[in-house]
């Protein structure tokens, strides 16, 4: 059975535009192109001949920045407005003041160094330190004279709710007692000192 695959296409390069063209239609584009198109030398677009001037007006002729005054060309215009010019205004981004760009670095350089309370750990941080600042949570501090007086109080607690130290007991007994018995003992002397001497 014979083959019914198509032929592979051959491409040819245009001399004018530079694309890749089918050979079989390279002379008719030819004519076409270097009649109707032309290549910007500017961006190397090819563009109708009757839109050239229009188009490099429109794209390339360079814009003057009320700004900063340099010529912009068009196609960088966007960018310088938003990204390059020096005098555009751009906000602190520790204070949110509005200033030109070419002033911006200075300022937050002295704006970052400014200190701000911390209520979490207690302590003054640089702003410029802040965003990445990590909170230390101090111990609390003890009062020696509350932390004293408490163990004053576990101390003596028990003995003041039971009232005021009783004295010791005297296990000799009352001092009456002493008095009885020392005036009885002395009597008994008395009365046998009195014997003996009738005797004698």
């Amino acid at each position: 059975m014979a083959s019914t695959s198509e032929p592979e296409l051959v491409f040819s390069t245009c001399a004018h535009c530079q694309r890749d063209i089918p050979s079989s239609n390279i002379d008719l584009h030819f004519v076409h192109c270097s009649r109707n198109l032309e290549k910007c030398i500017k961006c190397g677009e090819m563009v109708p001949r009757k839109l050239i001037e229009e188009h490099f007006n429109e794209t390339h002729t360079p814009v003057p920045c009320t700004l900063c005054g340099a010529s912009i060309e068009r196609e960088a215009w966007t960018n310088h407005k938003s990204d390059s010019c020096p005098q555009r205004m751009v906000s602190c981004k520790y204070c949110e003041l509005p200033l030109p760009a070419i002033d911006i670095f200075e300022h937050e350089d002295v704006c970052g160094n400014r200190t701000e309370y911390c209520a979490t750990c207690q302590k003054y941080v640089r702003l410029c330190e802040f965003e990445g600042h990590q909170c230390i949570i101090p111990e609390p501090r003890i009062n020696p004279n509350i932390s004293s007086g408490s163990s004053r109080d576990r101390g003596t607690g028990g003995r003041a709710e039971r009232g005021p130290p009783r004295r010791p007991r005297n296990n000799n007994g009352p001092p009456h007692k002493h008095i009885i018995f020392t005036i009885a003992i002395t009597g008994f002397a008395v009365l046998i000192g009195s014997v003996l001497f009738l005797r004698g």
